[in-house]
């Protein structure tokens, strides 16, 4: 959150992050690994395979980030965050918000919104490093549209394997 507010923090703060993250994916990770064999490398190349994809729909300017699109995907992604704020608080309580993680039709369709507008976001790093690029901006931004970047694919993996979770419970 700091490193959000406050972008010259983001040469201390990113690899801090990435760290603590890349725990935390890892222990994930494995955790559903065991559980469901295969299913990291599917995430990781379906990870992957969107951010290519959007990158490649982003250069051939089939989808630009104007600020109707930048105002869609923020909202959208703002409501997802205190979606995710709620189920955390309500975990507290031994409750939760089942969309989040029960394998049901809805729960699946409620992973592919999720990561449909993750990929959303991509579009909105892109075009932040490139606009930063185009004015020349200091080695501090560099390192925050990296940081960005990293959040939104680190984001994006999660909810790929929560989805492919979801899908291989469902068949259980």
């Amino acid at each position: 959150m700091v490193a959000s507010f406050k972008p010259a923090t983001v040469p201390f703060t990113g690899p801090l992050y990435a760290l603590l993250k890349g725990m935390l994916i890892g222990g994930l990770s494995a955790r559903l690994e065991h559980e469901f064999g295969g299913i990291v490398i599917q995430a990781a190349a379906g990870t992957i395979a969107v951010f290519f994809a959007m990158l490649i729909l982003y250069r051939l300017r089939l989808i630009k980030a104007t600020k109707r699109f930048r105002s869609v995907v923020l909202t959208a992604t703002a409501g997802i965050f205190l979606l995710y704020l709620i189920h955390i608080i309500l975990r507290f309580f031994d409750l939760g918000v089942p969309i989040i993680r029960d394998a049901t039709p809805l729960g699946i369709i409620f992973s592919l919104f999720v990561i449909v507008i993750a990929a959303l976001n991509l579009i909105i790093d892109f075009d932040f490093i490139e606009k930063g690029v185009q004015r020349r901006s200091s080695k501090k931004m560099e390192w925050y549209g990296a940081f960005g970047l990293t959040v939104t694919l680190i984001w994006l993996y999660i909810e790929i394997l929560r989805l492919l979770a979801k899908i291989r419970r469902m068949k259980n």
